[in-house]
């Protein structure tokens, strides 16, 4: 499959999702059986750990299609990096979608600020750019786009593999946003 091939058949999956009419194809006890000798996810998806928004479904993707990194905000931290590297390194996957989405709790959190505690407050401060870079007033749905880009972004500003890999044109990153309301992934 082409980087094409691989947007195309997750906006496709989305459009499916969308309308309510899931295939449902690549979930049962063959596929299971096919996977276990190792994994080639054509996608990556970087999203937030919101229980609303759930990949392998708002793509209508079966098991062992897309490699899911989820963390509150969608944010890229050491660890989350490190599970994106692997699957560009190991498992030849072509797209990394970071996928925001409508409402966010993590971005009004960071909005908000305050003392959150060690952990929450560290989380948020990876969404501080996003603040930053989006005007005074900005809705939380417009700053859950923006950090979505620049989360993008800093996947291979941060990452030896991934740049490696998107200078040579063998992956591409992706930000997008999902629509709580109608379950539509806007690819930004």
């Amino acid at each position: 499959m082409t980087i094409e091939n691989v947007l195309d058949r997750l906006k496709a999956g989305n459009a499916r999702f969308v309308e309510d009419k899931l295939d449902g194809k690549l979930q049962d006890s063959a596929r299971r059986e096919s996977l276990t000798s190792g994994q080639e996810p054509y996608a990556i998806i970087l999203s937030c750990a919101d229980s609303r928004v759930v990949p392998e479904l708002a793509f209508d993707t079966g098991l062992g299609e897309l490699f899911v990194v989820r963390v509150a905000g969608n944010v890229a931290n050491n660890s989350s990096i490190a599970s994106i590297e692997y699957a560009v390194a190991h498992c030849g996957s072509q797209v990394i979608v970071v996928l925001g989405h409508q409402s966010c709790g993590a971005v009004t959190a960071a909005t908000k600020g305050g003392d959150n505690g060690h952990n929450l407050n560290h989380l948020l401060s990876h969404i501080t750019p996003a603040l930053a870079a989006s005007p005074e007033g900005a809705d939380i749905n417009a700053i859950v786009k923006k950090n979505a880009e620049l989360t993008a972004t800093e996947l291979s500003s941060r990452s030896a593999i991934i740049a490696k890999a998107v200078e040579s044109g063998t992956v591409k990153v992706v930000p997008a946003y999902y629509n709580l309301d109608s379950g539509k992934i806007d690819f930004l």
